[in-house]
């Protein structure tokens, strides 16, 4: 859109120039007598029409010369190879502009490698946790309870690991900026209840009361997978830490540039000094740290909130319960 305005103003420059141009050849055809000056006055004209010709195309070259030389720059690092035209000694806006794409990209391709070896370690980790317990059931004759009791202890083991290597590559995508959200137009209400649906056992295990309020109308511009996520992060850390036989309640209410989504417990609260540590990665409050969790949720989803340009508010009291206002752009 920029460099459309920018063709505009030029197109307009040179239409003026040859208007003024115009206007000032018959003034002085009309006013002058004499031809010798008449026609050295429009010779002078026509060279400084003729400048501002060769000004304006001039330019024009610039800017499609920068321009080849940004994508072939491109082209190059995506296809993991050198740019050929690219001099890092050479004071020019080329140059620079092409050492911030190469920073930019070696710094993308450093986080993909990190996101690449934590997988690799987890899953390296995962195998030979099930190689160990594979080795206790080949090496000792265990009665066929203690088998089963095995293999119940193995499997809680591996989805505990699959939750950390998932939750490790959803934060590893987020700050390497590969996380993409896609929003689009749609009901509020099918994306809360898929958020639902991740934590509706658990909170049926622990007796918890799990509803919602929001009108089938409402409909805002977001990603509905990431932004189900996000909410089911929020729900899932409610759940967590609301004693059994509580509540965790969701409800949406439209205000003028925002849509909030209110999710409510009665569990054991958040003191206001934390308020903003709860958001940083693997961070755990001391009076919680005997249960599961890495410390990631709440940060996964304040990543995925803030880069659709919402945000997420917090207000509790210890003993009483929390709610998480998470505000969407309506």
């Amino acid at each position: 859109m920029k460099h459309r305005r920018i063709e505009i103003l030029r197109t307009g420059m040179l239409v003026l120039s040859a208007v003024l141009f115009a206007a000032l050849v018959w003034v002085l055809w009309r006013t002058i007598p004499w031809s010798a000056v008449r026609y050295g006055i429009l010779g002078l004209c026509a060279a400084i029409f003729a400048v501002v010709g060769l000004w304006a195309w001039y330019q024009r070259r610039q800017v499609s010369l920068f321009a080849d030389d940004l994508c072939e720059t491109l082209d190059a690092l995506l296809s993991g190879r050198q740019p050929e035209n690219y001099q890092p000694y050479e004071d020019s806006l080329t140059a620079k502009v092409q050492g911030k794409l190469m920073q930019y990209f070696d710094f993308m391709s450093e986080g993909k490698r990190q996101s690449q070896q934590d997988k690799q370690v987890i899953q390296s980790l995962v195998s030979d946790i099930i190689k160990m317990f594979t080795n206790i059931l080949q090496q000792h004759q265990l009665p066929p309870e203690k088998q089963a009791e095995f293999l119940s202890t193995m499997e809680g083991q591996i989805d505990k690991l699959d939750f950390l290597m998932q939750s490790l590559i959803k934060m590893s995508r987020l700050e390497t900026g590969t996380f993409v959200l896609h929003p689009q137009e749609g009901r509020l209400a099918d994306t809360i209840a898929l958020a639902m649906s991740a934590v509706w056992a658990k909170a049926e295990a622990k007796e918890i009361s799990l509803s919602a309020d929001c009108d089938s109308s409402i409909c805002v511009q977001h990603d509905p997978k990431w932004t189900a996520e996000a909410l089911g992060n929020i729900l899932d850390n409610a759940i967590k830490y609301t004693p059994p036989g509580g509540s965790v309640t969701v409800s949406v209410r439209p205000w003028q540039f925002y849509t909030r989504v209110d999710i409510a417990d009665t569990g054991i609260g958040i003191a206001e000094e934390h308020y903003n540590d709860i958001f940083q990665r693997f961070y755990r409050d001391p009076q919680v740290a005997s249960q599961e969790g890495v410390g990631l949720g709440l940060y996964l989803a304040n990543g995925i909130i803030t880069r659709q340009k919402g945000y997420i508010s917090v207000k509790s009291k210890v003993g009483k319960g929390t709610t998480f206002s998470v505000y969407l752009l309506s």
